[in-house]
């Protein structure tokens, strides 16, 4: 009963060592009484010396997790206008792995090469407002599929794992919808994980698993694994996967966080964000040394390099401003690379040292102290709408824009933000000269170079 119970099997061992000891006084020396309280003394001394050995009485122990390096790729991309195109941003991933793991794989082995958010696309959807179904059926990806095949081929050779993004369908869940996806590619060459985006900035149109909250619901659930799934592994760790704006939420690597993430993945962030502060970094790093802090994980953030807007492009343009980090669990950048231009991060990740500060830690392992209770009414009234897309197109940049003002008007309504003293022009969405489909069948001819490869 509480703490004071004690098994039968304790009951016995202690009555057979205090046999030993007390000889043929043992049933006048140990009356009842003293022999329970000698089982619980007998029971305390040994959780003692357990707890000194480090030696737990809960859960089965895992396999130990050896020390490992982490990469994180900074490539130079290329926009494109049609899923074939992406053969030649994978040509320069594929430079980079061989690179990165040559110079870096004599300090440790490696066993994560993640690539950043659009190195394999670039962002053409969301700079020339492409139509969200034409997108989905003309731009990006399924998964498994020959992009994943050929990132296989290389984890397979250098015996790691390979995380990254890129736009996909989802046709188990959807037609004619494209999510912003993280996906895991294991050392044998599969992918074991895959992850949709649940928050977007204002010029993506990506479709969430909020838009479609309903069909989501009813494809994996509503629990909270349904949204942030969790990759558990025996050899690198416990992997979660978010994509830039999802990070900007404490709340996602939170979720993340009591699914048992250990390392989350969380590539790509843009100006000014990453250029917000000096040395380096900007907002972006902040939150990702929080997001470590708070929850005790590492975080692995490559930044995409600089961006060509389309094959026809002189020069590319440093749209993201570098600045990938790792950070490792106590909030400390580990590596760092102000360039993006075809660049690395690269760290070791200790899964042991991080369980053992999770599990011996009595003050700066913070979650175990949360009180939950406290904010569970926080959540209850919703702000941004959710099935916006489940029975319509998702819409484009300009009626997009009206979503995000309602959600800041609702919250002013609840009194949660106060209105300034004077309404001044806010941001807005400058749209190309002409309007409508016509203008991506006309921008297309920017890819005129890549016609005939």
């Amino acid at each position: 009963m509480g703490g004071s119970s004690y098994s039968l099997r304790e009951n016995r061992t202690v009555r057979r060592k205090l046999r030993r000891v007390c000889g043929k006084l043992w049933p006048i020396a140990c009356p009842l009484p003293v022999m329970a309280n000698a089982v619980l003394s007998f029971r305390k001394v040994r959780l003692r010396k357990q707890s000194r050995l480090g030696i737990s009485t809960m859960n089965k122990r895992p396999e130990y997790v050896p020390p490992y390096l982490a990469i994180g790729l900074s490539t130079i991309a290329t926009g494109i206008a049609e899923r074939r195109h992406i053969r030649h941003n994978l040509e320069v991933v594929e430079e980079a792995i061989h690179a990165s793991v040559s110079i870096c794989g004599i300090n440790a082995p490696i066993r994560i090469v993640c690539l950043a958010e659009g190195a394999l696309t670039g962002f053409t959807d969301e700079i020339f407002d492409v139509p969200h179904v034409t997108a989905a059926r003309e731009l990006f990806i399924d998964l498994p599929g020959e992009e994943t095949e050929a990132l296989g081929k290389l984890a397979r050779h250098y015996d790691t794992y390979i995380i990254g993004q890129c736009k996909a369908r989802w046709p188990d869940v959807m037609e004619d919808r494209f999510f912003n996806t993280l996906f895991v590619i294991d050392r044998k060459g599969e992918v074991v994980h895959r992850a949709a985006k649940n928050h977007i900035w204002c010029r993506e149109r990506s479709c969430t698993p909020h838009d479609i909250y309903d069909r989501w619901v009813e494809r994996f659930g509503d629990g909270i694994e349904a949204f942030y799934p969790v990759l558990r592994t025996d050899d690198i760790g416990n992997i979660g996967t978010i994509c830039c704006s999802d990070g900007e939420y404490p709340e996602a690597v939170r979720a993340l966080a009591f699914g048992g993430a250990e390392v989350v993945y969380r590539p790509s962030e843009a100006m000014p964000m990453t250029g917000s502060s000096y040395p380096g970094g900007g907002s972006w790093m902040i939150q990702n040394r929080a997001h470590a802090e708070f929850n005790s994980l590492y975080m692995l953030c490559p930044n995409v390099g600089p961006v060509y807007l389309s094959p026809s492009s002189r020069f590319p343009i440093d749209i993201a401003g570098g600045n990938g980090h790792i950070v490792d669990y106590r909030g400390n950048v580990t590596s760092y690379s102000a360039s993006g231009a075809n660049t690395m991060v690269a760290s070791i990740i200790d899964i042991e040292a991080l369980r053992q500060f999770r599990a011996m830690n009595l003050n700066s392992n913070w979650m175990k102290d949360l009180r939950t209770e406290l904010f569970a009414k926080m959540y209850e009234k919703p702000i941004h709408p959710r099935n916006l897309w489940l029975e319509r197109e998702p819409e484009r940049h300009m009626m997009v824009d009206e979503i995000y003002r309602d959600n800041i008007r609702r919250l002013v309504e609840r009194g949660t933000w106060t209105l300034p003293s004077r309404e001044v022009p806010g941001a807005r969405y400058t749209p190309a000269p002409s309007e409508g489909n016509d203008d991506w069948a006309a921008a297309k001819a920017m890819w005129a170079p890549w016609d005939d490869q």
